[in-house]
Parts: C-alpha cells; structure tokens; sequence
C-alpha cells in the first residue's frame, strides 16, 4: 500500500475517532454509562496502538484446547517457538515471535507480552524488514480464568485475529457466539483457519470446509479468508503464511482494526440510542404552552385590570365635572394589583396577583408535560426522557417567573388618549357656560330683589338666553358623559388587547427561555449526536 493511502487512511480513521469522541461527549447522560464507557475504551486503546509502532503488524493465534493453535504457530513461524515456550515458569502468558526487532518493545510492553522470541527470517514470509510479531495466546476455553481474560484483552489490541479450529470443535457454539459473532466487524483482519485437516478423510474436507463458510456467514463474516490446514503434515501452512504476509507488507491492518473497533462502538452506541426522530417543536404547541401558561399566571384577570382602569381613568378625566370626583373614591384596578407603580424599576417590580395554588400549578405541570410529550413524540426512548427532564427542569421556576414577567410588562398604564383632553375641555366650557347661565339669572333676581332697573334679557327661540345657557350646558355635559363612556369602553378594550398581547409576549418569553430553548437546544444534541456517530460509522469514503 503506498504512503498516500496509508496517510488518507489515518487521516479517515483520525475523523471517525474525533466524530465518536464527539458523539460520545454529546451523549453523555442520555445513554447508559456502560456503552459510552465501553466506546471510550475503543478511544483509548486506538490511541494507545497509534502512538506506537505503525510499522509492525500483530497478529494473534486464538483457539480452543486441542485445536493444534501452538502447532500451526510453529509451523507458520518455522520453529518450535512455542515448544520453548512449554519450558516457560508458566503456560498461562502470550509468546511473541517477532521479525523486525527495532520499534517493536515499546508495543509489546503495551500488549503486556513479556516472552519474546526474535525469529529467524523465514523465505517467502517475514524477515527483519516486514515487521511482523505473531502471538501464541493461551486457549480461550481454558479452565483457568487468568487465561480467559488475557484472550478477552489480546481479542481488543492484537491488529490480526487468526482463529485456528480443528474439524471436531469448529461450530463449537463458544468460539462462534462469543468472539466470532461480536466481532462480525473485523472481517478485514479475521483470517479462520481449519487446522488438521489430515485427520479428515479427502472427501471430506471440502464439506467441511463449506460447512464452515455458511456458519461464519451467519455469524456476519461471510468474506472472511477460511483455510484449510495441517501443522503436522505441513498441508495449507504456506497459504496460511502468505495471508499473513499479505496483510503485514500492506502495513494496513492497524487502520483497519482500529476503523473495525469504531464501527464496532458506533453501532452498539447507535443500538443504545435507538431509532426514531422526534416531532420536535411545533408552532401550534409553543402557542399552546404560552396560552395555558398565560391563564396560570392570571393574565386574563390583568387584562381585565387594564379595561377596568382605563375606563375609570377616562371617567375621571372625561365625565361630567360636577360628578366626576367621586370617581376618586373607587381604587384603581391596577395599583390593587401592584402593576401601576410610577417610576419603579421593572426587573424589581412584584406583582399583588394571587398565589399560585393547586390548580395553578396542576395547569402549569400539565402545559409543561403536553409540551415535552408533543415534541418528544417518536424520539428513541433515552432521548425522550432526556428531552422531558430538559421541560421539567425550569418548570419549579415559572411561577416567580411569570410574575416577575408580568411586573415587567409596560401595560402603557400611565398614557392619555388624546380625546380625554378634547372632552375634558369642552365638559368645562359646558360647565362654565351652565354657571354663567346660572350667574345671569342671579343677578337679574338680585337687581329685581334691590328693585333696580332690569336689563331686558335676549331671548333666543323664545327662550332666555341664560336659561339656554343652563340647559345647554347641562345637556352638553351628560351627552358627553355618556358618548365618553361608550369612547371609553371601546377604547378599554382596545387597551386590554394591546395589553394582552405584550404579556402573552412575555409570558412566551418566559415560556422560551425556561422550556423551551431547554428543550430545543437537547435536540440540538440529539441532531448533533446523529451526525457525529453516522460519521463514525462510515466506512467509506
């Protein structure tokens, strides 16, 4: 394989690793701690093997008691490699026969392989300059579980699995379901050989052989390279070395398990997640929240505040003079409430509205509820309660909130109408020309009284001009008292729904920032969280 692909293949596998990095961190507290725990091993161990010698390949001998693993490792490596190792303190320990010495302890500390054997160049196989260690591990069924676990550890950082069976034991349900099936993956850097073969008759072997390829299929390793062989007649070892050759001069194999190991970890962190897409936010159940949040904060009870006052203010300000003053009298809506405060500073305004009691808060948890539900709706299941407990986590604040909100809202309390000034102008011309009628006849009645002369007084239509001056302006200033009061209540109105609408605007705001934004921004993550493990997952270009 030349430098360039060998480049643009670390380059590939440096973005899936950050992609699943990535993924992982997205992830956390959404998924079980075990699977992201296990995912992150995968990081680690990656980042372990590519800190090391990229210019050895490992290969690793794994099978069962009996299956003649040892043998065909000494007939492949082309000494009796493993006969020395019988002589060892202990059986239990990994042998390494290495080709290629310079580069290779560093490696083989990290692999915790203590007995190393510095082979012999083989013709036509591996010498100095191929780089190539090969591990005779222990029998993954042994008894002894020291053994077993030094397998499960070797199975997770060797670059090559080599899987010797024999024709006795080789859909042995053990090897299959326990390694071979897990690692379905791996079938770039699976190689399964059929040892002694010699025990079969000739006519079986192909049988047999095939028998093998359709359990691996099913197994998920249909493409995996399977051999047939014999250490002990030599049959198939020469093929079984130039596998072995083919994969270590194309110095491929450790980008290939590494991209095996991140597929490996995507899908079972991807199985985790589970499939689905969640409805997400819709327009009609943010507006849904807002409006039942709304009614939990009073707002309808501070709209009819705003109607109440203003039509009040404007009786003040446009009925009749004479009466108008007892308006004075009745308290004003608003200031009951605590939202008509002059001068006060808005984000330390509390309002004088009712606690929020049971019913109020029952409201408030199932808006919150029918909100996470309806934009969780199809999402996988540990992302569904994570999008519920992002709802769920501002909802104990909302009450204040809301408060603070609608203490914060300009209701434009303290603004005129423009025709209050028209009315209450024109209410005291009638006035006055009502007490200047009054006048007028009083001082005709006095100079009568002093029997002074008496102007004679216009007469207008037959009627004197003070008596209409009095009955004008009287009439004038109900009239207009009653067309106020219609102006007024149109306009009060006019105010509440204004009104209205800039508390639902703060209300929605409250809503967005407390819900949610929460809410959104989890599936922010869940989206994020998607690409990062499909881009972990890829496997081609």
């Amino acid at each position: 394989m030349s430098r360039h692909s060998t480049a643009r293949e670390a380059s590939r596998l440096e973005r899936r690793l950050e992609a699943l990095n990535d993924a992982l961190g997205l992830a956390a507290g959404a998924l079980p701690e075990e699977t992201l725990e296990e995912a992150c091993h995968v990081i680690d161990r990656a980042g372990s093997r590519r800190s090391l010698s990229a210019e050895h390949t490992v290969v690793g001998f794994f099978g069962a008691t009996g299956s003649g693993k040892s043998s065909l490792f000494n007939a492949v490596s082309g000494a009796e490699i493993a006969t020395a190792a019988a002589r060892r303190p202990t059986t239990s320990e990994p042998l390494a026969g290495i080709w290629g010495a310079d580069g290779s302890e560093p490696l083989l500390d990290w692999l915790d392989v203590r007995n190393r054997h510095h082979a012999a160049p083989v013709a036509g196989f591996a010498d100095e300059g191929t780089g190539l260690i090969l591990l005779d591990l222990p029998d993954f069924d042994s008894t002894r579980a020291a053994n077993r676990e030094i397998v499960q550890r070797m199975v997770g950082l060797v670059d090559v699995l080599v899987w010797v069976l024999d024709p006795q034991k080789y859909a042995d349900a053990a090897v299959h379901n326990d390694f071979l099936a897990p690692l379905a993956t791996h079938g770039a850097v699976t190689l399964v050989v059929l040892n002694q073969i010699d025990r079969l008759p000739d006519h079986e072997v192909r049988p047999v052989l095939e028998s093998l390829q359709g359990i691996l299929a099913r197994d998920g390793l249909g493409k995996v390279q399977v051999l047939g062989a014999s250490a002990v007649a030599g049959t198939g070892v020469d093929k079984v070395r130039a596998a072995i050759r083919s994969v270590a001069v194309q110095r491929q194999a450790l980008s290939q398990r590494l991209a095996a190991d991140v597929t490996r970890a995507a899908a079972r962190v991807e199985e985790a997640s589970g499939a689905g897409e969640p409805a997400g936010i819709k327009p009609a159940s943010r507006a849904r929240l807002t409006q039942e949040l709304a009614i939990a904060a009073n707002v309808p009870l501070v709209v009819d505040a705003v109607v109440r006052s203003y039509r009040q203010e404007a009786a003040r300000r446009t009925g009749w003079p004479v009466t108008r003053w007892l308006v004075r009298f009745r308290p004003d809506p608003l200031r009951r409430l605590n939202l008509r405060r002059d001068g006060a500073r808005p984000e330390l305004n509390r309002t004088s509205l009712p606690p929020a009691g049971a019913p109020e808060r029952a409201r408030t948890d199932a808006a919150v509820r029918e909100f996470a539900d309806a934009a969780s709706d199809g999402a996988p299941g540990p992302w569904r309660a994570v999008l519920r407990g992002a709802a769920r986590e501002g909802r104990e604040q909302l009450p204040d909130a809301l408060d603070q909100a609608i203490a914060s809202t300009d209701l434009k309390a303290g603004r005129k109408s423009w025709w209050w000034t028209v009315f209450n102008v024109i209410q005291w011309l009638a006035l006055l020309t009502a007490l200047g009628g009054f006048a007028w006849l009083g001082v005709l009645a006095a100079l009568g009284y002093l029997q002074l002369p008496v102007p004679a007084v216009p007469i207008v239509e037959g009627w004197p001009v003070p008596t209409v001056m009095i009955a004008g302006g009287a009439l004038l200033g109900v009239v207009l008292a009653v067309a106020a009061k219609f102006i007024a209540g149109a306009a009060a109105r006019a105010r509440g729904a204004a009104a209205r609408r800039r508390l639902k605007t703060a209300v929605e705001s409250v809503a967005d920032r407390l819900i949610v934004d929460p809410v959104e921004a989890e599936l922010g993550r869940l989206r994020s969280f998607r690409r990062a493990l499909t881009e972990a997952g890829r496997q081609g270009n």
